[in-house]
């Protein structure tokens, strides 16, 4: 993405990975250091622009969580930007999760040495933000916050991935009245080719969640937005989900009314992305007061 086509104080930035590079965006506070450092993942078909919305300047996750303090780097996963050529069929998620757990490494390492670190994930990259969390290789991982990711599909599996356009549609985006009109005049700086291996495996996550999300062991928060269609968000769903991250101190559920599964681009992007930050805030606090004394 052009730094033309990026919110104030937003710029580009590559990540070196066990000799892979990750290409993204990144913000930082302009004087103080950083409170935390959220390193944000896309979901499939989407890249870093996804948090850097410029339909409307309430939209970016980058530019308000720079403004209130954090570091805030959003990262095109493995198979999208950058390492495009690298892996022409992506990665599977395990390796996915191993490749950007060294990405936040080297990355924090330079940029935030100490500072504790929260997952904020949408859709495909929430599956890549528990596996992360489950395999405890982050140092100072505080949290993780997660939109438009569950564990029972509400879609037919062999359908996911390759819908018709018009069904995918609304699976991705919801009522088009959600999103500020110009969303869909510059989307094409957000939407990338979404890898062979990535297609394959949507089906795959009820199988694949079992072993992961009991080893996760930081406070989780989940948003399901009012208009999700890829995933079941109701009653049963939410607490089969919950009881498989069973080793979590704290769990938040938060059903977001007036949004698509697109939940960061819509007109409720600010009000998702101020309840992550206050979430970050209270990650903090939680290190804070078990930290060991």
């Amino acid at each position: 993405m052009r730094e033309e086509q990026l919110s104030p104080g937003v710029r580009p930035v590559n990540v070196e990975a066990d000799g892979v590079t990750l290409s993204g965006l990144v913000s930082e506070p302009a004087e103080e250091p950083a409170r935390a450092v959220i390193v944000a993942l896309h979901g499939g078909g989407m890249n870093a622009g996804y948090f850097d919305g410029q339909a409307h300047p309430d939209v970016s996750l980058l530019a308000v969580g720079a403004r209130l303090g954090y570091t805030v780097l959003a990262l095109d996963r493995p198979g999208y930007g950058a390492s495009a050529g690298c892996f022409p069929r992506g990665q599977t998620l395990t390796a996915q999760a191993a490749t950007v757990r060294a990405a936040i490494a080297a990355f924090v390492d330079r940029h935030a040495p100490g500072a504790g670190i929260v997952l904020l994930e949408h859709s495909f990259g929430a599956k890549i933000a528990f596996a992360v969390a489950a395999a405890d290789g982050v140092r100072q991982l505080l949290g993780v916050d997660v939109s438009g990711c569950g564990r029972r599909l509400a879609v037919n599996p062999p359908l996911a991935g390759r819908g018709a356009e018009r069904g995918l549609r609304r699976l991705n985006w919801g009522p088009l009245s959600l999103y500020p009109v110009e969303t869909f005049q510059v989307s094409r700086t957000v939407v990338a080719p979404m890898p062979e291996l990535e297609i394959g495996t949507v089906g795959r996550w009820a199988r694949q969640s079992v072993v992961i999300l009991p080893r996760v062991r930081v406070p989780v928060r989940l948003t399901f937005a009012e208009h999700e269609g890829w995933w079941r968000h109701d009653d049963d769903a939410i607490a089969d989900l919950t009881a498989w991250l069973s080793a979590t101190p704290r769990i938040v559920v938060d059903r977001l009314p007036h949004a698509g599964h697109n939940i960061s681009l819509g007109w409720t992007a600010r009000a998702y992305h101020l309840k992550a930050l206050s979430f970050v805030e209270e990650c903090l606090a939680h290190a804070r007061h078990t930290a060991p004394r």
